[in-house]
């Protein structure tokens, strides 16, 4: 699809898959259990929109927004538990995540 469609996707699993239009596809190793509630998706959209806004090529937003993204869940879920997170948890600890990189 992302080869046929010229797009990048972002399919959200236990390892999300980052496709490139090229038919390259990547694993991230970062998130959690946890991370499946509602709204994560939208902090994910917002990372993205973010590093796009900020110059970064497509590929790279997606595969650092991606990993970003599921480090700041992993933060949250050290912080609150896989059962307690919330997609504000997320948000919160995406500073710490970005200043461990």
């Amino acid at each position: 699809l992302a080869e046929t469609a010229g797009v990048h996707i972002i399919l959200k699993g236990a390892y999300s898959a980052v496709i490139a239009p090229s038919g390259k596809c990547c694993f991230n190793i970062t998130g959690n259990p946890g991370m499946a509630t509602g709204g994560c998706g939208d902090v994910l959209t917002g990372v993205l929109l973010a590093l796009l806004a900020q110059g970064y090529e497509a590929e790279t937003a997606a595969r650092l927004g991606a990993y970003v993204h599921g480090l700041a869940g992993d933060v949250a879920c050290r912080k609150h538990g896989v059962m307690g997170m919330t997609a504000g948890d997320v948000v919160a600890c995406l500073p710490e995540a970005w200043s461990s990189l």
